[in-house]
């Protein structure tokens, strides 16, 4: 993937940091109700979409991870995104994504889940990541548990209530 800062890469896939040609990609996957439909984005508007977007770049530099672009190797498909993210008010890590419909089912989610905890753990040191699924959205719940996550409690995350998930880096890993 030359011109474009590659984070991850894995046997299918490109995670790398977003560039301004992938804010049409931003918005248009944050505009369709079913890839929205269990997470607090539902009442946001697309240019709040792009905010969100624009401050992903900002992540990249203050913390050293963020949520990145993945892209199919064999094609360069822009499929959604994954990765990291910081919160600060929680001071925790969380792992994140968000595919094109057409693109669920094949297990993307989880190949960029899975690296994106590698890297974590391996690259910038965590000693655990967290994540959470809408109570109701079982698909997302089968990707954190095949990534390793284990589900710790029901809490309120903006304002919804959601499966809070997490893992610990093992002492394998060290």
């Amino acid at each position: 993937m030359e011109g474009f800062n590659v984070i991850i890469e894995t046997d299918r896939l490109f995670l790398r940091e977003f560039v301004d040609q992938d804010a049409e990609n931003f918005e248009k996957i944050n505009s369709d109700p079913n890839v929205i439909k269990y997470t607090s984005d539902h009442d946001s508007s697309p240019k709040e979409a792009i905010k969100r977007f624009i401050n992903t770049s900002n992540e990249y530099k203050k913390y050293g991870m963020g949520r990145w672009a993945v892209v199919r190797k064999n094609d360069g498909k822009f499929l959604g995104w994954c990765g990291l993210k910081y919160h600060e008010d929680d001071k925790i890590v969380d792992v994140g994504y968000r595919f094109y419909k057409e693109f669920w089912g094949n297990g993307y989610a989880t190949e960029a889940a899975k690296a994106s905890l590698e890297y974590g753990f391996n690259t910038l040191k965590l000693k655990e990541i967290y994540a959470h699924a809408h109570p109701d959205n079982s698909s997302s719940e089968n990707v954190l548990i095949k990534c390793g996550l284990s589900f710790k409690r029901e809490v309120i995350y903006k304002n919804i209530k959601v499966k809070l998930f997490k893992i610990s880096k093992s002492v394998e890993n060290e």
